[in-house]
């Protein structure tokens, strides 16, 4: 078990040993020390073929450009994390630039985690994601965020693993993502609505995108004064007296000289020197400490021993200059202080936001809904059985918009069926995305970005829809066109008419049903469902209000024998009940036109780009009859590029050599290293250089040799030399690593002199 560091800590089975997945391409896992070679040995990456269309020549101008240096990788998501940090290739690009992690690992429920025990399935799903953690941490940038999506069975225990790796003070926010468009009444006990997205960021200065605000959020602002930026008036005070003295203080008013304070309990709404700013325009002001504790005491509800001095804000001219000024400052565009009531109260200018600030609840009507990714999927792959848990597009897109922009990288290392990339790609951020089990990537993630790439993929946010007032219609101030689609769906049911039939409303126009999603319940008898009763008008009632109305106003076109006539006739028709008119169609018809919305739509994507598809080499080593061994493939320049890879440096063969690196030189030798083999390297190692030789074999000369004539040199073995530095690394970060590296020094001093 790690050493106690301190802090709140969670801890569980083998906390201090890695986990490994057993065969490549299989969701199996077992518990190993981290010196094991299969977790530590930095795997090559093999290039499989590269995917890339043209951008269309019609593409409209304004939207992000394709981006076309872009990963997809088969492999076990450690290796592949591994390889981008080490291999120096690789580390060049992505260290410290990445923008943008979402992992979505494989939920500790299901089928993933059936063959072990419930204490054990928790062990490995932490450490799973403990140790990808470590390893996403060096490539994120400055200003990057990683999103974790969840649902309920490690949401808890997760939190607490990101706060020991991350840090709790990077903790942004719990997104809960409203998932179920309908309930589940086949659930035991409650009917789950939500996901959770944990939030973390790079550094605690970390900042998301705002979102995009809507016409009915800005119908509220306007320039009354011609201010080139809207704004609404708000008061010129806040709650908060108490712990902002600094904000409690006397402004002489411009317009009648008096000393004007906040209420009680308040204090100014703008910070002091945007006060001050804005006081300056309507006439020049000084800063004065007066005697008026006791006033600024009992706004604050403190004892005056309490108070501070804090000076007030007064004119520096004498009051009528201050007056004349103010008039003539009041008829233009106001400051972003102004005065009302005859200057005797103070009021604010609010400002339109540029953006919304993103709220951690997000429904599915605005996200998109389970039913939602499902169909995505089967449109993408019709005929085939869909990927067991997709993510919405438009889900995806509002993570990628708050936390990038077009250009950065975004990390996905749990690919699944592509979605995160396919939303990168569609945004026009680069990308690099990884899934263990080639299955998956061959069925569902690679043919899903060829498409894309190839402008095949109509669906997720290929087509943005919107909706908006129809041609012709306004809308009245704060409603949205979403408000008043509903609106409508309610009156076609409230003003139903007898011969109209009673329509189920589907959950989504666009988007087919999926059994499974639906609201479950028994079968019931149809019940016929009665229609409202009609909207009528009395037409003899109506019409006397008309005549009542005319006579009182004098301006009717009928003397008074006339509107007696008209009058006993109307009451006849009342007595005989014919003058009850449905005016239901009528209503609803206007009321409709005078609400109507439609949809909008406007495509965002149209092909091009493209990206390298890449594979996790196999491991260099094997193991035959507990002894560990070079694989078969391991020989020769092949051995030459592994070893580099281990080494961490670039893989740039040049004569004898396979890799430079500042003033050492790398040689890698398939097989036995004598004397005459180092004398030979040696006349080719520059002066001031130092060489590392790595070999198969070699013999007591050669170590003898190389010390000697290039003193700091090393001649080390493989695999013994390699696996021992995997022994070293562990124990380094072992939280007993003192003990533990004077016990491996030890052992190679002796095995040195023996």
């Amino acid at each position: 078990m790690a050493k106690h560091n301190g802090g709140l800590e969670l801890t569980w089975t083998d906390k201090d040993k890695a986990i490994l997945s057993t065969g490549d391409g299989q969701y199996d896992y077992t518990f190993v020390e981290t010196s094991d070679y299969r977790v530590s040995e930095i795997r090559l990456l093999h290039f499989v073929d590269r995917v890339e269309a043209p951008t269309p020549g019609d593409r409209p101008d304004g939207l992000p450009e394709p981006t076309d240096d872009n990963l997809l990788i088969t492999g076990d998501a450690m290796h592949v994390l591994d390889a981008l940090n080490k291999i120096p290739e690789y580390a060049e690009k992505y260290v410290n630039k990445v923008k943008l992690v979402y992992v979505d690992p494989p939920f500790n429920t299901g089928k993933t985690f059936d063959n072990y025990e419930d204490n054990i399935k928790h062990s490995i799903w932490l450490t799973l994601l403990r140790d990808r953690l470590r390893q996403i941490k060096p490539l994120l940038a400055a200003d990057a965020s990683i999103w974790v999506h969840l649902d309920d069975a490690e949401v808890h225990r997760c939190r607490a693993v990101m706060d020991e790796e991350l840090g709790p003070e990077n903790f942004v926010g719990t997104v809960i993502w409203g998932k179920a468009d309908t309930s589940r009444n086949d659930a035991k006990q409650f009917s789950t609505d939500q996901d959770y997205l944990l939030v973390y960021s790079r550094s605690e200065n970390w900042r998301p995108n705002r979102l995009p605000r809507r016409a009915a959020q800005d119908a509220i602002y306007s320039s009354p004064d011609g201010d080139p930026h809207p704004w609404l008036p708000k008061p010129g005070h806040a709650p908060g007296a108490k712990t902002h003295q600094g904000m409690v203080y006397a402004v002489q008013s411009p317009f009648t000289g008096e000393l004007l304070y906040p209420p009680p309990s308040g204090c100014w709404r703008l910070g002091e020197e945007r006060m001050w700013a804005a006081l300056n325009e309507w006439a020049p002001y000084k800063r004065v400490l007066l005697d008026d504790a006791e006033d600024r005491a009992r706004i604050c509800d403190l004892p005056i021993g309490d108070m501070r001095d804090v000076e007030a804000m007064l004119l520096d001219v004498e009051p009528d200059e201050a007056q004349l000024m103010a008039t003539e400052k009041q008829d233009g565009v106001l400051p972003e202080v102004y005065f009302i009531n005859e200057g005797t109260l103070i009021q604010v200018k609010g400002y339109k936001p540029e953006g919304l600030v993103p709220r951690t609840f997000w429904p599915f009507n605005v996200v998109g809904s389970n039913r939602n990714s499902k169909a995505e999927t089967k449109r993408l792959f019709p005929g085939i059985n869909p990927f067991n848990t997709p993510k919405p597009e438009r889900l995806i897109q509002r993570v990628i918009h708050l936390a990038t922009d077009p250009g950065d990288i975004v990390l996905d290392c749990f690919a699944g069926s592509g979605t995160t990339a396919a939303v990168a790609h569609k945004m026009g951020r680069r990308w690099i995305t990884s899934e263990l089990l080639p299955s998956t990537v061959n069925t569902y993630t690679k043919p899903r970005l060829v498409k894309l790439v190839n402008g095949g993929d109509p669906g997720g946010v290929t087509v943005v829809k919107e909706r908006v007032a129809a041609a012709g219609v306004s809308l009245p101030p704060g409603v949205e066109p979403e408000d008043a689609q509903k609106f409508q769906k309610v009156l076609r049911k409230v003003l139903r008419t007898a011969d109209e039939p009673l329509e189920d409303e589907p959950l989504d126009e666009d988007e087919p049903a999926d059994v499974d999603d639906l609201d479950l319940v028994e079968d019931e008898p149809d019940q016929p469902v009665e229609p409202p009763s009609p909207l009528t008008i009395s037409l003899d009632r109506e019409l006397q209000k008309v005549l009542r109305a005319a006579k009182k106003f004098g301006d009717s076109p009928l003397d008074e024998a006339e509107t007696k006539v008209l009058t006993a006739l109307l009451r006849k028709v009342a007595a005989a009940e014919l003058t009850a008119l449905d005016i239901t169609k009528t209503v609803r018809s206007a009321i409709l036109q005078r609400t109507a919305t439609a949809d909008r739509k406007t495509t965002m994507w149209h092909g091009g780009g493209g990206f390298a598809h890449l594979e996790v080499g196999p491991s260099m080593f094997e193991e035959i009859d507990g002894v560990i061994v070079l694989a078969d493939w391991a020989t020769r320049g092949e051995l030459a590029k592994a070893m580099c890879a281990q080494l961490e440096v670039r893989y740039e063969p040049n004569g004898i050599f396979a890799a430079h690196k500042g003033s050492v030189r790398y040689v890698v030798i398939d097989g036995l290293v004598g004397g005459g083999t180092v004398a030979s390297i040696l006349d080719q190692v520059p002066s001031g250089e130092v060489v590392q030789v790595w070999a198969t074999q070699y013999d007591d000369e050669a170590v003898t040799k190389l010390r000697r004539e290039r003193p700091g040199s090393r001649l080390e073995a493989i695999p013994d030399s390699v696996l021992d530095s995997y022994r070293h690394k562990a124990a380094k970060g072992s939280p007993f690593k003192r003990r533990r590296v004077a016990e491996l020094s030890a052992i190679d001093g002796n095995a040195e002199e023996a």
